[in-house]
């Protein structure tokens, strides 16, 4: 009984910022502030269509990028890789905002700046130490076995790897591909520093420009009307992958 009323408590906790911004984004004006953010600037279609794309090009770097990255880790013996795999998760250590205006002037001698590719490849950056070790012990919590037996019924390394294995590790697939999602989604600070054409912005962006009204003016329910639009995404993709969600850490992501 403890348990529920407790885990009950914690529910209406975590849920009572999403109702009240709900509730705000209704009080006043009511529909009409959902009208007024959709025409807002460039539209809000088409900020949610760039934090879209940007979050599809995160997920899909991501997941390829740490698939490949975790099953070598996993499975190989090649020189340095200890020493790679140490500075890969080295940057978590290192401060977020540190290192975004040399990555401003990176992608710029790249011919990268103001572009939601760019802004995507920065997101797949920051993404790859958790997913790679995601990744890595994901694989390692696979048998041997099932590889040596795919080989031996004549699949190559990348076929098995393909065939066999990704579908062995799905769950850690999801929860890495949940992840990108979210930080690529719900981040400001990135798309703020690196994009400077407000046809470019993304979502979180376009939401927090709603404050600069006239005079410091600031249309709450408007605001909240955005943050309903940016939540409701990330909310629905937890709730429908919470199962492989909860078995990706459980099935290999505590390992090692």
């Amino acid at each position: 009984m403890r348990y529920h009323v407790t885990m009950a408590a914690l529910a209406v906790l975590f849920l009572f910022p999403l109702a009240w911004s709900g509730w705000s984004s209704l009080e006043d004006g009511g529909l009409g502030n959902y009208a007024q953010m959709a025409g807002y600037g460039e539209g809000v279609a088409r900020y949610a269509s760039n934090s879209a794309l940007v979050s599809a090009m995160t997920v899909l770097g991501t997941l390829v990028v740490s698939s490949l990255g975790g099953y070598a880790f996993a499975r190989f013996a090649f020189p340095g890789k200890n020493l790679l795999f140490l500075a890969t998760l080295a940057i978590l250590m290192v401060p977020y905002a540190t290192i975004l205006i040399p990555l401003y002037v990176l992608l710029g001698a790249l011919g990268l700046q103001n572009s939601l590719v760019g802004l995507a490849l920065v997101f797949v950056m920051f993404q790859l130490p958790f997913a790679l070790f995601m990744m890595r012990n994901a694989f390692e919590a696979v048998p041997r076995e099932l590889e040596e037996a795919a080989l031996v019924d004549g699949c190559g390394t990348f076929r098995a790897f393909t065939r066999i294995l990704l579908h062995a590790v799905r769950p850690a697939l999801v929860t890495v591909a949940l992840f990108a999602f979210l930080a690529s989604w719900n981040d400001f600070f990135a798309p703020l520093i690196l994009l400077n054409d407000g046809a470019s912005f993304t979502l979180p962006v376009a939401v927090v420009s709603m404050t600069n009204q006239t005079f410091g003016a600031i249309d709450y329910g408007m605001l909240q009307a955005g943050v309903m639009v940016m939540a409701l995404p990330c909310l629905i993709l937890f709730v429908v992958l919470q199962r492989h969600y909860v078995r990706g850490f459980m099935s290999g992501a505590l390992r090692g």
